[in-house]
């Protein structure tokens, strides 16, 4: 078929199951799938913390060193508190895992509810800021900044419907040329600062007009934790290699905990890098361009470059090799940060319908072995947001790391408890007993530091967009909830009662007619061999020379089988046919009504838009019915031939799998009698079931 071709073109050819193990990542590939998130973070978290301070004025970028430096730390405690997650909860949960098994399912659910938040921001951020980086380099595409994004969207998208190791060998050389390309960067711009030559940024001679003037005392304070803030969105994806030691090789934990000590190590570098060679070269950037004294262009339409561009400007010229290598990278790698979204969304929201909290259709690998309907769920979503806010990074990512962090304390104070209960266990030798308190300790210090943060962040932006998470997390927690409720309650409606099912006392056959054919002989011949207790044929008179003509056809033919003709003076065909099923079910409720609807199937789309879909309708209201069975009797047309097991695009859909409640025992009916008349006026819409 067409839509196959098209999707093997689109995503490949379908793996089986057994080769899941094939898909297992090295290190040296599992780095930029689960690592790119934190590891092009650094290209925009010093310019974030630049554009926080210059709201009070070039004065008080002297606390820029400071702010790095808590990051820094932060970054390295973070990284070390996670690497024992890794070990201790190896199977992909990660926080989410931690939180539930030491804290509680609530605890658990908000730790989910913040990371699927955090991971819908990570590709909206990494996208619009890899977007600001290819603007930087190439003006003329900054009014088409929203488009780019959400085509780059549906790309990654793409990339990660034909498999994460196949993604993973893609996103591969990029992010490791970004760290070529900025170490590069820093080492000769830092070189030639203690050589006596120091790089000018263009923004150099530029001033700031400050938003506040005369900071002190608290303000200053409240400044300096914004910036901070601000800057901690270098820690944004930390914890995806906790979320995908499932898709590492062996020894899974070894080389998860093994990959995130080099991501921190990378990560902590380029940063620190970046931030020294920023204010070494005055950097000055601001959240609104006309603040900007002395910028030389139009404010209100033409872009500032980022920090990173003008960094690269500086050590290479503007016009450079090195220039465009560093900014095409740049822009690569945080587009491709996106990625660890793209892997940590799926394989957490898998966990969560495992688990009845989603639903159940994330937990289900498409063709690739990858985790489809949740990478399609979270490009949508991701989609809407670059939409929604003009892929603005500013505006965005006041919306960024509240619920990373959120995840980080709760998951930190999991662990803590997790070690408590280890050191509780009985036989434990002195060696073991430090290992753990350390381990404890580790996870302490990380749930007291991220608490810290996780408060400073909701203070300082809340007003700035941060609200709107406060509020969709505990939406989310409420609709999980309310999810696994359904599961739960229609298990327990599914749960068979002692004994079984019993067999119906009486199984009335009802065969929707329009018009004497095959299709129709069919399904009356289907409906026989079922051997019902009553069998009639059942039409709607739509106008009365359409019954007669089917009445004079059905006595030719003499057609072993009753027609009960209904009238329908309004000419609707369901109505009449649910009234009819209805009385049925009034006159025995025990009994069981089987309605055979004959169906023929079509083998090209455009066929099944020239036959109305009344079958489809009047099936859909059946189904709502008690004690009432539908069972469609396909007669495939020879359009539809060669279309393997499937059905078409036309009428087809239901599969006649003999629902009726054949039950041997009974004698076959009669040709001479038509199945022993049938009970009540039966009948029912033939006319706008089957319409050729």
């Amino acid at each position: 078929m067409l839509t196959t071709s098209i999707k093997r073109l689109y995503v490949g050819r379908p793996l089986r199951s057994d080769r899941l193990g094939e898909t297992l990542l090295p290190k040296r590939i599992a780095l930029p799938v689960f690592a790119s998130d934190p590891l092009s973070s650094v290209a925009y978290a010093t310019q974030e913390i630049l554009l926080v301070l210059a709201l009070g004025g070039l004065a008080y970028l002297y606390l820029a060193p400071w702010v790095a430096l808590a990051v820094v730390v932060l970054l390295a405690l973070v990284v070390a508190s996670y690497r024992q997650v890794v070990r201790a909860y190896p199977s992909g949960g990660g926080s989410y895992e931690v939180a539930s098994r030491n804290l509680g399912p609530t605890a658990g659910l908000v730790v989910a509810a913040a990371l699927l938040v955090d991971y819908v921001m990570t590709v909206a951020v990494s996208v619009a800021a890899g977007v600001d980086n290819i603007v930087s380099a190439v003006p003329a595409l900054h009014p088409y900044r929203v488009v780019v994004c959400v085509g780059l969207v549906a790309l990654l998208m793409t990339m990660n419907l034909r498999g994460v190791r196949e993604s993973g060998r893609a996103f591969a050389w990029p992010t490791y040329l970004f760290i070529a390309a900025v170490l590069v960067m820093v080492a000769v711009g830092l070189g030639r600062a203690v050589a006596g030559d120091p790089p000018v940024a263009e923004s150099a001679g530029w001033t700031v007009r400050p938003e506040q003037v005369g900071l002190t005392g608290l303000a200053l304070v409240l400044l300096a934790l914004r910036a901070f803030a601000s800057g901690c969105t270098a820690l944004t994806g930390v914890e995806a290699i906790s979320n995908g030691v499932p898709s590492f090789r062996p020894p899974k934990r070894e080389n998860a905990a093994r990959t995130m000590l080099a991501m921190g190590l990378v990560a902590i570098t380029l940063f620190a890098g970046i931030t020294a060679l920023a204010l070494v070269a005055h950097v000055r950037v601001a959240e609104d361009t006309c603040a900007l004294v002395g910028f030389p262009g139009d404010c209100t339409t033409d872009p500032q470059r980022t920090a990173v561009a003008q960094l690269a400007a500086a050590v290479f010229g503007a016009g450079g090799v090195g220039f465009y290598l560093v900014q095409a990278t740049t822009a690569l790698v945080l587009v491709l940060a996106a990625n660890t979204a793209f892997n940590g969304f799926p394989m957490l929201g898998a966990i969560l319908a495992d688990d009845r909290y989603l639903p159940r259709q994330l937990h289900t690998r498409g063709d690739r072995l990858a985790f489809s309907n949740g990478i399609v769920v979270l490009a949508a979503v991701a989609g809407g947001l670059l939409w929604m806010f003009d892929a603005s990074v500013t505006r965005l990512v006041q919306l960024y790391i509240l619920g990373v962090f959120t995840s980080f304390t709760v998951s930190q104070v999991g662990m803590v408890r997790h070690w408590g209960r280890a050191l509780a266990a009985p036989g434990l030798v002195d060696e073991d007993r430090r290992r753990l308190r350390r381990s404890r300790r580790v996870n302490a210090a990380g749930a007291v530091a991220t608490g810290l943060v996780l408060l400073v962040v909701l203070v300082t932006k809340f007003t700035h967009g941060a609200y709107l998470v406060v509020l969709a997390v505990p939406l989310l927690v409420l609709l999980m909830r309310a999810i696994r409720r359904h599961y739960a309650r229609v298990a327990a409606e599914l749960e068979p009662a002692p004994g079984g099912i019993p067999l119906p006392p009486r199984v009335h056959a009802v065969v929707l007619v329009s018009q004497l054919h095959s299709p129709t002989l069919q399904a009356l011949a289907y409906a026989r061999a079922t051997r019902p207790d009553t069998l009639t044929a059942l039409t709607v008179a739509i106008t009365p020379d359409e019954a007669d003509a089917l009445r004079r056809a059905w006595a030719e033919r003499d057609v072993p089988v009753p027609l009960t003709v209904l009238d329908s003076p309004f000419r609707d065909v369901t109505g009449p046919v649910l009234a009819h099923v209805a009385r049925l079910r009034e006159q025995r409720p025990e009994d069981l009504v089987v309605v055979v609807v004959p169906e023929y199937v079509v083998g090209r789309w455009w066929e099944g838009l020239l036959h109305n879909q009344s079958a489809l309708r009047l099936k859909a209201r059946l189904l709502f019915q008690r004690r009432v069975m539908v069972v469609s009797v396909p007669w495939q047309l020879a359009s539809s031939h060669g279309q393997g097991h499937g059905h078409g695009d036309g009428h087809g859909g239901d599969e006649g799998r003999g629902r009726a409640g054949r039950r041997p025992e009974r004698t076959p009916v009669a040709a001479s009698t038509g199945a022993g008349g049938t009970s009540g006026p039966g009948g029912t819409g033939g006319q706008g079931t089957l319409l050729p």
